[in-house]
């Protein structure tokens, strides 16, 4: 009975495996100081060369606290490809990403009790084996300094479609 229950175990996972469209090549946050956010305040991420080629898949995570006073917040992204290591970008991509943290009711669509955690889609974009990306983020809101945002993350997966 022992020997059964396991071989239905080893079947369950094996052949959940395959099932898996999205491997994570990329996952790293950056904190935010704890006074708040300054607008000139310019978060980074390396990402280093590429094994394969392909299409990936590119979105943020934030963490807020309940000390951020407002309902959304927007985002640049700004992203510069390097073609096998060379000093020149090949490629420089500017997206705005609108950060909707609570919806029309008031309730909030991230998930945690002290601290919310977010994600939002960026882009999905084609990139070459051995291509290495730098990527910074800073906010564009009108206040200059915002409190309550703890950390922003950036997410690169591989799209096997």
């Amino acid at each position: 009975m022992k020997r059964l229950i396991y071989l239905i175990l080893v079947m369950v996972a094996t052949m959940s495996l395959p099932s898996c469209k999205h491997s994570t090549v990329f996952d790293s946050y950056a904190h935010t100081p704890i006074a708040g956010w300054e607008k000139n305040d310019t978060l980074s991420f390396e990402i280093p060369p590429l094994l394969e080629g392909g299409y990936y898949n590119q979105s943020l995570g934030l963490r807020i606290t309940g000390n951020y006073p407002f309902m959304g917040l927007t985002l640049i992204v700004e992203q510069n490809i390097y073609h096998n290591n060379k000093h020149v970008p090949s490629a420089c991509k500017t997206d705005t990403v609108n950060c909707q943290l609570i919806d029309k009711n008031g309730v909030s669509k991230g998930q945690g009790i002290s601290y919310y955690q977010y994600n939002f889609p960026i882009n999905v974009y084609r990139l070459n084996q051995g291509d290495s990306i730098h990527i910074t983020v800073r906010h564009d809101m009108k206040r200059e300094i915002l409190p309550g945002v703890s950390d922003i993350g950036v997410k690169i997966t591989k799209n096997d479609q």
